[in-house]
């Protein structure tokens, strides 16, 4: 799912693209995407782009007459900039914003149809789209570190709690715990005061690394090819790769559609963190370390 730094670089290249030039028409192809019928999608076709938002990990085009067109890419959908016109006949093509330059076409890989597009009138409504996260760039160590003991969590799933955080997802909260050196399940209530000075700072050193890379690739070229999966990643989706801290192998959990990389060296004091459905099918033969998993590996 696209997160904070991979809106951000939408934004940075829709800007010059659309702000100021009038949306001509959309056209929906898909009858799962469009979520509102009041205002209609109609309202919107003819007025001026005024602003682009991001609202967690949505993006908000603000046009004219205080209207706003509101989208979730959720897990596999993707933004392009087609020439003007472009085709939405394929299976996964959803919709498209037809601009004066250009076309802004809108896909869902697979089958299942998650994404969405609202239309909304007013700031009061584009608000109650924001689950109320707050903004980690914009905030301090306190109000931070406020916001994730609000309740007793993991910090990955504190990270990713878009009530708590904003914008931070699976990708990111993998690289922000691997800098911080930091336990994915350790309790948000047991942390150390110098455990949150490296959280937060990790979360915001990370998240700006990646959204000043991103927008600069943005402004050189349409951001096409968005993925959670970064070669310069340091341990998301490079389960069995080497740690470029330490040279251990990263780890990994899988949950329902999601996982957890990390690595046990820097992270967990050697402690391999058991896979839900693989420690049941092992039971009291799952290995607890680093040395107990390699001789596992080596029966």
């Amino acid at each position: 799912m696209p997160e904070l730094p991979d809106i951000s670089a939408y934004i940075a290249a829709l800007e010059p693209r659309v702000i100021g030039e009038p949306l001509e028409h959309v056209r929906v192809a898909s009858p799962f995407l469009l979520r509102t019928v009041d205002p209609p999608l109609s309202a919107v076709e003819g007025r001026r782009v005024r602003e682009l938002r991001r609202v967690g990990k949505r993006i908000a085009f603000g046009v004219e007459d205080d209207l706003w067109i509101v989208l979730h890419l959720m897990i596999a959908g993707r933004l392009h900039w087609r020439a003007a016109g472009a085709s939405v006949a394929g299976r996964n093509q959803l919709a498209a914003f037809d601009f004066p330059k250009g076309s802004l076409v809108l896909t869902e890989a697979g089958a299942k149809r998650r994404a969405s597009l609202h239309v909304l009138l007013g700031e009061e409504a584009l608000r109650a789209m924001d689950p109320g996260g707050i903004d980690v760039l914009a905030s301090d160590l306190p109000a931070f570190r406020a916001a994730l003991m609000a309740e007793n969590r993991t910090l990955k799933r504190a990270l990713t709690d878009p009530r708590i955080l904003s914008g931070i997802g699976n990708a990111y909260s993998d690289e922000i715990l691997h800098a911080a050196q930091l336990s994915p399940i350790a309790q948000t209530h047991k942390l150390q005061p110098e455990q949150w000075e490296r959280l937060f700072s990790a979360t915001r050193a990370t998240l700006q690394h990646w959204i000043d890379q991103l927008n600069t690739e943005a402004q050189k070229k349409f951001p096409e090819k968005v993925t959670a999966f970064r070669n310069d990643m340091a341990v998301h989706g490079k389960f069995g790769q080497p740690c470029p801290r330490c040279g251990e192998k990263i780890q990994r959990i899988r949950y329902a559609d999601n996982e957890i990389n990390y690595c046990a060296r820097c992270q967990t004091a050697g402690k391999v963190l058991a896979d839900r459905s693989l420690s049941r099918l092992l039971g009291k033969d799952w290995p607890r370390t680093l040395e107990e998993l390699e001789a596992l590996k080596r029966r």
